[in-house]
């Protein structure tokens, strides 16, 4: 008599039988123990950290300085300034520079006076309805020079301008420059405090900082809160250029014009300190009309970027830039880094209710060999051979290598020297400037800077479906399926390398491992015991008879070997009715946020997940299909979630590796004896819906994509903060894409899948979004397909219930279109 082994795995029980082979053909043997699940994340982590260090070699490929001379330098490097400047999302065309505005609302105009300057309020325009503010520093005695000084995020410009208490007088820099002949332009920060981030109309708010506030919601859309401050940093050296060199707008403005700078006139120089000192950095970086920059408390390594508060996020950063390189665009200008304590952030204002989502991130003081050597760095990308020197580079510290600053004696003298103010002894604080104004509230202030930002990108996610359109559909003139997948391919590479990033094909050799988990029974009521072990650790004896009848597929836990330390893992569930030499349909049927793959298996209405699954890879592979469900890694919170935090640097994504993961799964499916590899579809269910639309948008060899419970305008999901539906609310700070808002929202990913057959599957009752928005954004999908004359091969159903799978038109769908028929 056959003897069974009743086995409990992943929550799924299995019916073993004693004569079954223990691995599948053309496979080597399982045998790895452990929560796969973790060890995929920290194998993706490892990963990801040896990339990070290999970038700084990798990086050079970019850059190809020519040393020459000071002009063909210049023109070498304007490649990578123009990348620096599009990542940091520095793109919107700067209003023109009519004037600084004073702004008041009370008599005298003026904010503060002593002997040697007076202080006044000023704005001046950046771009539509933005305008950079702050203090003017004017000294009494023809200027010297022309400094733009900016403060850290948490200090306001009257701190270091003296106006308020909070600092030092020997930190108070801007107040200092202007003390020995500078005029100095003090803009405002967007700080990190929480109190306008959210939204008083729906009621809903947030803990995220204002900067992660506006980064969040600019991100999506190309932009970014440095790109946006480094503009307003322009933005002012336009004014100082224009105001010096127009005869007639000196006329007119003759009591706030500054003197000529530049070439034959005053230097222009920035300082920066902390979150400012990032600023100056980048601002220096990009335009070559700012001669000087001092930063503090700001340079250093940035490999561990993802560490910093997640408004440091930079797309592409460490694929092109360090602080050495970015270093290497000011040259041959002169750069004075002082190294100086970072105020300590310790993250995001503590959850409270009514506040939570915030990202985790940390500001603290570098170690000093850390500074030196990426300074070090900086100056040998600047040398040209044995004796050329492009580097104008001075490292400030105190003694034996101790912080200093900000703002100390040596720094400040330095930069004084660099834009031509010869300076044998620094002025010292005099008399501290007295606040004028009755009724300043710096608070009002913030809350216009911030507001304006927020208000300009929700401009531009208004106005996004036209950019789209521009960019994507208004470009391909194709009338029939053929057409259209020719001319939607340079789109795909668009998307894959531009807004996903792009890793290699995986180079290692599968290695192919499995062992059987057992048979399936049609247990009646079809249901499946289970336990909650999410590993393949053990095999639990459950004791019991099984049901007398004859099982209907055999499952196998797979691994393959992707990367280094990265792998794909998941249940490959094959029916035991295949006929010698028969290749049947495979459909992948992927979990969502937090899921495993058994997830998708579970038979139990009482087990966790069945719920959201419905036992959907079961149930199709009771029907027949071969069915794959792999395992994701958006799993175990913020550990994936810091997986994002050190791809994007790299100009790559959480999907970038998942993508791969699925071409090593493709590799391997069409190798299989009973697979037709023309015949296999996608299927997921949220996070597995979000991979229905990314995955085969740009993996050809998937037949057909169904994304469920996921399909919705993505543009204004992410960005929106008029809606309690958007992640501007929640705590997924992994879900923006830089740039996406501008290029592919989901009608146009689904437009990528196009003409392969696409589906979707919605529930009224599914809080991912609303009726309205999916039925908005499907309505040009279904368009496409219609015009194309295929309106057949795209579907969407809505059905009466929650965030789930509801199995019904979509399985129609694959048996329709994976041509298998119905048992």
């Amino acid at each position: 008599m056959r003897q069974t082994l009743h086995l409990v795995l992943l929550g799924v029980s299995f019916v073993a039988r004693a004569d079954a082979p223990s691995f599948l053909s053309g496979t080597q043997p399982l045998t790895l123990q452990g929560d796969f699940s973790s060890q995929m994340v920290a194998g993706i982590d490892k990963f990801l950290t040896l990339e990070t260090e290999r970038s700084v070699a990798e990086r050079q490929k970019l850059w190809k300085r020519d040393f020459s001379s000071a002009q063909a330098y210049d023109k070498s490097v304007q490649p990578n300034r123009d990348r620096l400047r599009n990542i940091i999302g520095a793109l919107d065309v700067r209003a023109p520079m009519t004037g600084l505005e004073i702004v008041s609302n009370a008599i005298p105009v003026k904010v503060a006076e002593t002997d040697l300057f007076t202080v006044y309020a000023v704005r001046w325009p950046v771009f539509e309805e933005v305008f950079g503010e702050g203090l003017w520093l004017r000294p009494k005695t023809p200027p010297r020079a022309i400094v733009i000084a900016i403060s850290d995020a948490d200090q306001t410009p009257e701190m270091i301008s003296g106006l308020a208490p909070g600092l030092a007088p020997e930190r108070q820099f801007a107040r200092r420059l202007a003390e020995n002949g500078c005029e100095v332009l003090v803009p405002v920060v967007i700080d990190r405090q929480d109190t306008w981030s959210g939204s008083p109309a729906i009621k809903r708010f947030t803990n995220q900082p204002h900067r992660e506030w506006i980064y969040r919601q600019a991100f999506e859309m190309g932009r970014h809160i440095i790109g946006y401050e480094v503009q307003k940093i322009i933005a002012a050296v336009d004014w100082f250029e224009r105001a010096s060199t127009n005869s007639s707008f000196r006329t007119a403005h003759s009591a706030l014009v500054p003197p000529k700078p530049g070439e034959g006139g005053l230097r222009i120089g920035v300082a920066g300190y902390a979150e400012g000192g990032l600023l100056a950095f980048y601002a220096a970086a990009l335009d070559t009309r700012i001669n000087a920059a001092l930063i503090s408390g700001y340079f250093d390594s940035r490999q561990e970027v993802w560490k910093e508060p997640v408004y440091r996020n930079v797309f592409g950063l460490l694929r092109e830039f360090g602080d050495a390189e970015i270093a290497s665009l000011i040259a041959p200008r002169n750069l004075i880094v002082e190294y100086s304590p970072v105020p300590e952030v310790g993250g995001p204002p503590k959850p409270r209710e009514g506040r939570s989502g915030a990202a985790p991130g940390k500001l603290k003081t570098p170690d000093y060999e850390s500074v030196e050597g990426e300074f070090e760095r900086a100056r040998a990308l600047v040398k040209a051979g044995n004796s050329t020197d492009f580097g104008r580079f001075t490292f400030i510290t105190g003694t034996e290598g101790m912080s200093t600053g900000p703002g100390a004696d040596r720094a400040l003298a330095a930069l004084l020297n660099a834009v031509g103010v010869q300076t044998d002894e620094l002025k010292q604080p005099g008399k501290p400037p007295e606040e004028l104004r009755l009724a300043f509230d710096p608070v009002e202030r913030q809350h216009r800077q911030v507001k304006e930002l927020e208000d300009y990108t929700q401009k531009l996610l208004r106005e996004s479906e036209s950019v789209r359109a521009d960019f994507f559909w208004n470009k391909i003139k194709a009338r029939s399926p053929e057409e259209w997948a020719g001319a939607a391919a340079p789109y795909k590479t668009i998307f894959w390398e531009e807004v996903l990033g792009r890793f290699s094909s995986p180079a290692l050799p599968a290695n192919a491992r499995s062992r059987i988990v057992g048979q399936a029974s049609r247990l009646s009521p079809g249901r499946l015991a289970l336990d909650h072990t999410n590993t393949a650790e053990t095999f639990i004896a459950a004791g019991g008879t099984p049901a007398p009848l004859s099982a209907n597929w055999t499952g196998y836990e797979i691994v393959l070997d992707v990367y280094p330390d990265v792998f794909a893992w998941g249940y490959l569930l094959v029916p035991t009715n295949l006929k010698p030499g028969e290749r049947r349909p495979v459909v992948v049927c992927q979990h969502g946020l937090e899921g495993i793959p058994a997830d998708v298996i579970k038979t139990d209405p009482n087990s966790e997940g069945f719920g959201y699954y419905k036992a959907f890879a079961a149930r199709l592979a009771e029907q027949g299909f071969v069915v794959f469900a792999p395992h994701n890694p958006y799993r175990g919170g913020d550990k994936f979630r810091q997986l994002q935090r050190k791809a994007n640097p790299l100009k790559k994504s959480i999907f970038s590796v998942i993508i791969a993961q699925h071409e090593r799964i493709l590799d391997w499916l069409v190798g299989l004896p009973f697979v037709d590899p023309k015949r296999i579809g996608f299927y997921g269910l949220s996070y597995g819906g979000k991979t229905a639309m990314r995955v085969p948008a740009v993996l050809d060899r998937y037949a057909l994509s169904i994304c469920s419970g996921d399909f919705n305008q993505w543009t204004r999901k992410n960005v929106s903060v008029d809606s309690p539906l958007s992640y501007m609310f929640h705590a997924e700070y992994e879900m923006p894409e830089f740039g996406i808002g501008r290029t592919f929202d989901y009608a146009e990913l689904a437009g990528l899948i196009a003409p392969r057959p696409f589906m979707v599957e919605r529930g009224h009752n599914d809080g991912v979004a609303s009726d309205d928005w999916v039925a908005a954004e499907y309505a040009r999908v279904r368009r496409l397909y219609d015009e194309l004359k295929i309106g057949d091969s795209s579907r969407i159903e809505f059905f009466d219930g929650p965030h789930t799978i509801n199995g019904v038109g979509t399985f129609d769908f694959l048996h329709e279109h994976l041509n298998w028929p119905k048992h």
